[in-house]
């Protein structure tokens, strides 16, 4: 071999091992989550602590005994100066060979809270203001071989927002939501709005002023060759019985021009494949697919939410990028059509008109790190097993965390979304607009594969608070032309920002303004849009307007409770065992609270013995009156198409409109929404000088059942008593009892009477409701003998109930131990008889120990 093919042969190994070496190196990505040791400190202070990634200044704070538990008595008024001071945190981490050779080295920052400036080894790589956003930072240039040190500042987000407040030149309307008194800030300013942070963090009415700074989601290394999978969009075309059509869109970033082949998946099956040239930049890239013989999702109680694995693969050479989703196969339509009311406001589900049945939701903590899995499974099981098909995630809370998302695709639960504005004005510069565009454009990108994501909501109640508070009247009497900023600001938010990126990221699901309204920058109306209704509580109207104050969808209406005694002696000791005590007032943020719970329950109640019957009577309070609206707006369909009482959770122990605590202990009003969103309903009620019994169906398919109906006394004795064969049509809603209420009751002492109404079918009672005449105060009700027999089972007891004498509302009890009641607060009948699941790991003996029967007349 001569010289000069020798140099080739060599020349072509060389290249060969290169070749090698960049596609070994190529394959390998790097991902590491950066969660162990953290520390912080006070800027400006010289001691660092021990710090837990993800976390809050708060939390930390507390695991070193810098403070009390915010939560207990008044310790949140002691903890205000935290909000003003800056922090910092800090951590190293190795860099090796390989780490170095990748071609792009990133910091992933799922979430930063809020204002915060990012130095790797002293080199400024990031500079943050918005806690709903991901941010990433490239540091390859900051980076060295060995230890390296990651540095964060945290700067206040109160002197931050003073900052913007004093350079507006006006003042922002903002609700009293702001407890800048309470927050201790400078003149009282409400700076709440200028930060792009979780808006109750400042207080609410029903949570407390704590606000947080931190690293509040996962922090990650990153690092790549050639290209990487920015974002996989799973887009549905069309469903058949026989096939669904779908487009996958690949968002990439490439480092250079290369071709690529892109794979689709479901499971282990190749859906499809495509050859692309990819483009130097981020791009994105389109394969389209199909699944034969699709399983549909549906909701809950109408059919099994199915989903389905996509995976996507980008392969360039060795390289191999992954991407996985999940999707579900449906068809959802809000549908907005002119009728002789008005215009309607309904879901439509795989071509189904569904009467959506649920709750708001707030977020489960004031230190959001602190919710945990189980946290997010309790609640959205505590949704599924109530008959939920439906949660509206509030406008001033978070975009939540994936698992929420990903298990309420799992229970069959649609989800209204929120963008995350509540109850005040905002700015509308330049910067600020910008900021809440990519925050949206994150978040719908994020998100949008869900098949639970139903709707996607501009605000929580800024329309209503302008138009309707009383807030454009008093800005323009100050004057006309902040006002009309104000009102540009509010324009360029949520009639163009935000919808242009549902339209261009998201455009098959519907947009809506804000809540409550009839239309863009329309106020609610009760015949064309959703409706908030606060007449009873705020204007102390009866509980009974719940059934006659309606809109086409009513998404937020409450009354409100304590905790239970249990959960109250974890925040409070006994001499606070007064509602007007200093600690019940802190612990309660609406300005009329306490005051308006005592006010309707001498309504309907005598003045409860102690404060713990007091608990109690208010539990019951709140579940019977709430029970008005859920039936109400029940038995409206298909005028009124959805009913979402506020609120399903806690974010601390306080008295709320929540219908399971902080601690997620049900309340009587979780029994109640379980009832009465049955998927069959019997309802009697009163209509004028009508007695009616309505029957609703939220089922595909028709019912063929038999109603009894009984009018008996306290005692048992039966008075009035009537059978009927009823067949019920699919989805609907009507009467199937209809008497002169003043004929009916003629001549009997309705104060110890009881009206009784099952529906049973194939013999099973599916669906049960008793009606009372008069306000339990006017009720003759006996003390009934009640006895009970267990039996242990796999996962705790039955306990068997029976009762001479009507229980009215049982309540049992077993202390402080751990367990779930399958039913309580319920009424007994005399002479029948029921068996309740008590799900625990309490002994036999121990049970017996602490086990207590109350009903109501032993609380007066």
């Amino acid at each position: 071999m001569n010289v000069r093919n020798l140099i080739i042969v060599l020349t072509t190994i060389i290249f060969m091992s290169v070749l090698a070496c960049d596609s070994k190196k190529s394959n390998k990505k790097i991902q590491t989550e950066l969660d162990k040791d953290w520390f912080f400190r006070q800027s400006g202070a010289t001691e660092w602590l021990s710090a837990t990634v993800p976390g809050t200044v708060h939390t930390d704070l507390m695991a070193h005994g810098k403070i009390e538990d915010p939560f207990y008595r008044l310790n949140e008024h002691d903890v205000q100066w935290i909000d003003k001071a800056d922090w910092e945190y800090k951590t190293t981490f190795t860099a090796d060979e390989d780490l170095l050779a990748r071609d792009k080295i990133e910091l992933d920052f799922k979430g930063l809270d809020t204002y915060a400036d990012v130095f790797v080894n002293g080199k400024q790589v990031l500079e943050a203001d918005n806690m709903f956003r991901e941010w990433t930072a490239d540091m390859k240039d900051a980076i060295r071989e060995g230890e390296n040190e990651l540095l964060i500042i945290l700067r206040s987000p109160i002197v931050e927002g003073i900052k913007k407040y004093d350079a507006q030149g006006y003042e922002i309307p903002v609700s009293d939501n702001d407890l800048a008194e309470i927050g201790q800030v400078e003149d009282g300013k409400k700076v709440s709005v200028y930060t792009r942070k979780a808006g109750y963090h400042f207080g609410w009415d029903w949570g407390p002023r704590l606000v947080t700074s931190g690293i509040w989601r996962p922090v990650y290394i990153r690092a790549w060759d050639l290209a990487k999978i920015e974002n996989l969009q799973i887009v549905q075309n069309d469903v058949t019985e026989e096939l669904a059509a779908f487009t996958a869109v690949f968002e990439i970033t490439a480092l250079e021009n290369q071709t690529a082949t892109l794979f689709v998946k479901s499971d282990s099956l190749q859906l499809a494949s495509s050859q692309v040239q990819l483009k130097a930049g981020t791009n994105k890239y389109s394969v389209d697919f199909q699944i034969e013989n699709p399983k549909l999702w549906w909701t809950n109680g109408l059919g099994d939410p199915h989903l389905y694995n996509i995976s996507a693969n980008v392969k360039i050479e060795d390289l191999n990028l992954a991407e996985t989703t999940r999707i579900g196969i449906r068809t959802l339509e809000l549908v907005r059509e002119e009728d002789e009311d008005g215009k309607s406001f309904y879901f439509k589900l795989n071509g189904h008109p569904v009467f959506m049945k649920g709750a708001n939701y707030i977020p489960n903590d004031v230190f959001l790190p602190r919710v945990s899995d189980e946290n997010y499974q309790k609640v959205v099981e505590t949704a599924r097993q109530s008959n939920c098909n439906m949660l509206r995630i509030w406008g001033g809370g978070i975009y939540e965390n994936d698992i929420f998302y990903d298990l309420c695709d799992e229970a069959g639960i649609l989800l209204w979304q929120d963008f995350m504005f509540a109850c005040a004005m905002f700015p509308g510069d330049e910067a600020f607009l910008d900021n809440v565009k990519q925050e949206a454009v994150d978040n719908v990108k994020r998100l949008r594969n869900h098949p639970s994501i139903a709707l996607w909501c501009g605000n929580n109640e800024i329309l209503a608070a302008w138009k309707g508070w009383g807030w454009e009247k008093a800005e323009r009497a100050k004057s006309e032309e902040n006002a009309d900023k104000i009102w540009q600001s509010y324009v360029d938010i949520f009639h163009k920002v935000l919808p242009d990126v549902v339209k261009e990221y998201d455009p098959q699901r519907s947009y809506w303004g804000s809540s409550p309204s009839s239309g863009l920058g329309i106020p609610a109306d009760l015949v064309n849009g959703d409706e908030h209704y606060w007449g009873v509580w705020w204007g102390k109207e009866p509980f009974e307007t719940y059934a006659t104050h309606l809109a086409r969808f009513m998404s937020e209406y409450g009354f409100q409770s304590f905790p239970e005694m249990a959960s109250v002696e974890k925040y409070a000791l006994p001499e606070d065992y007064d509602i007007f005590s200093e600690v019940m007032k802190s612990h309660q943020r609406s300005s009329i609270g306490n005051g308006t719970i005592e006010y309707y329950m001498n309504q309907e109640y005598n003045t409860p013995k102690d404060f713990e019957s007091f608990l109690y009577v208010n539990h019951v309070l709140q579940a019977e009156g709430i029970k008005f609206g859920l039936e109400g707006h029940r038995r409206a369909m298909p005028y009124c198409m959805g009913s979402l009482y506020w609120q399903i959770n806690d974010v601390w122990p306080v008295a709320s409109w929540s219908s399971t605590d902080y601690y997620q202990k049900w309340k009587a009003l979780q029994y109640y929404v379980k009832k009465g969103f049955e998927p069959v309903l019997v309802s009697p009620y009163i209509d004028g000088a009508k007695f009616r019994v309505g029957i609703v169906n939220d089922r595909l398919q028709p019912v063929n059942a038999e109603l009894y109906l009984r009018l008996m006394d306290f005692d048992g004795q039966v008075i009035w008593e009537e059978a009927s064969l009823v067949e019920i049509p699919a989805n609907s809603s009507d009467d199937y009892f209809d008497v002169n209420r003043w004929e009916f009751t003629y001549r009997k002492s309705l104060q110890n009477l009881v009206f009784s109404a099952e529906l049973r079918e194939n013999g099973e009672i599916i669906s049960k409701n008793n009606f009372y005449f008069r306000p339990y105060k006017e009720l003759r009700v006996p003390t009934p003998k009640i006895e009970y027999a267990l039996e242990k089972d796999d996962d705790g007891y039955t306990i068997d109930l029976k009762t001479d004498k009507l229980a009215k509302n049982i309540y049992l009890q077993i202390g402080n131990e751990e367990g779930f009641f399958s039913d309580n607060y319920f009424d007994l009948l005399p002479m029948e008889s029921v068996g309740i699941h008590l799900k625990t790991n309490i002994s036999e003996a121990r049970l017996n120990e602490v086990l207590t029967i109350r009903t109501l007349e032993s609380a007066f």
